[in-house]
């Protein structure tokens, strides 16, 4: 199984809903632990890193400032 790139400001589908109804978060914070924002309800939640990953289903829209920030250094 490939592994999902993902990074900081993208919209990620998650393989369940969150309670809200949406299965669409926004990543908010990477490290061991990611954080995760409901786009539907703007609900945080702290994820360990390798549960997020096993939970993400694919990465529905990058963060274009990310990309374009990419080569400035």
């Amino acid at each position: 199984m490939e592994r999902k790139q993902y990074q900081l400001g993208d919209i990620v589908q998650m393989k369940k809903p969150h309670p809200c109804g949406t299965n669409e978060m926004e990543v908010i914070r990477l490290g061991m632990d990611i954080r995760i924002k409901c786009v539907g309800c703007k609900h945080s939640v702290l994820v360990p890193r390798a549960k997020f990953e096993s939970k993400l289903k694919k990465v529905l829209r990058s963060n274009p400032e990310a990309a374009s920030h990419e080569g400035e250094d």
